[in-house]
Parts: structure tokens; sequence; C-alpha cells
């Protein structure tokens, strides 16, 4: 059944919320906002936190305990979050739109979404590593999607 079409975001159980997520590992990437234009910038280095393999947080549930600033995605703050990437099933079903092909709940795993490159599988660096965030911005986590 595609819970994620009969149900609103606010109708969804916890499970249902969690299960969403792709695992791509974007939303965890240090991003940098423009000061003098609002752009925003995605970089490659990462959350301490991400597994560069697995796309996964390393300590999910206990997540605020090693980085307090993380953040909830929940469906009361979705709409502010406008730094999750385009291709976010959080973001796509407020927006009003259906999973991308490639979502694990269609495919029933990750590989589709590693082959096609919409993952952090192997493209980053931890945050711990880095000097300056500006040399570390990156375009693919803009990467187009269906």
């Amino acid at each position: 059944m595609s819970f994620w079409k009969e149900k609103t975001l606010a109708q969804l159980s916890a499970q249902e919320w969690e299960s969403l997520c792709d695992g791509c590992g974007k939303c965890c990437l240090n991003k940098i906002i423009d000061d003098e234009t609002d752009e925003l910038y995605y970089t490659n280095a990462a959350c301490k936190l991400l597994d560069a393999k697995a796309c996964h947080c390393m300590h999910y549930e206990q997540r605020f305990n090693f980085v307090p600033s993380c953040t909830k995605v929940t469906v009361d703050n979705i709409a502010e979050l406008t730094w999750l990437p385009d291709s976010c099933a959080y973001r796509r079903l407020y927006q009003g739109r259906d999973l991308p092909s490639w979502h694990p709940l269609l495919t029933g795993d990750k590989t589709k979404m590693h082959e096609l490159g919409m993952s952090t599988r192997n493209k980053i660096v931890n945050e711990n590593k880095v000097r300056y965030l500006e040399d570390h911005i990156v375009l693919w986590p803009l990467k187009d999607c269906d």
C-alpha cells in the first residue's frame, strides 16, 4: 500500500514518517547561506555522525546528545526547512509531489538511489577534517531527480 498517497503527512504514524526518509544523507551535509544573496550552497562536509558508506546517522536515536544543533524534520517544521534538497521525500510530499522512482519505498532497497548518485555515498568528508567550508562547496546534492 502506498500510505504516502493515502494519508497526509500529519496522519502518518511515526514508523511511516521515518520510512519516508530515503537515507541519502544530504540533510546531514553542512550548508552555507550567502549573507548578501541568501543563496544556499551545499558542501561535501558532512556531520561527524554520518556514515560515509551506509549514508545514515551512526547514533540516530541519540543524535541530539552528540549534535544538539541537529534538526528533527517534523510535519510542523517542514515548510521552514527550505534547505532540504529537492529530492527529499518529506519536501516532495509537502509540495504535493510524489516520491522519486528510485526511492527505497518503491524499489525495495537503496541500490538504485546509490547507483544514480542521489546519495552521499563515498562523496563526503567529515566536518572535523574541514578547515574552510567554502572550499567544499559542491553541486551534486542539487542533482535533478524525477
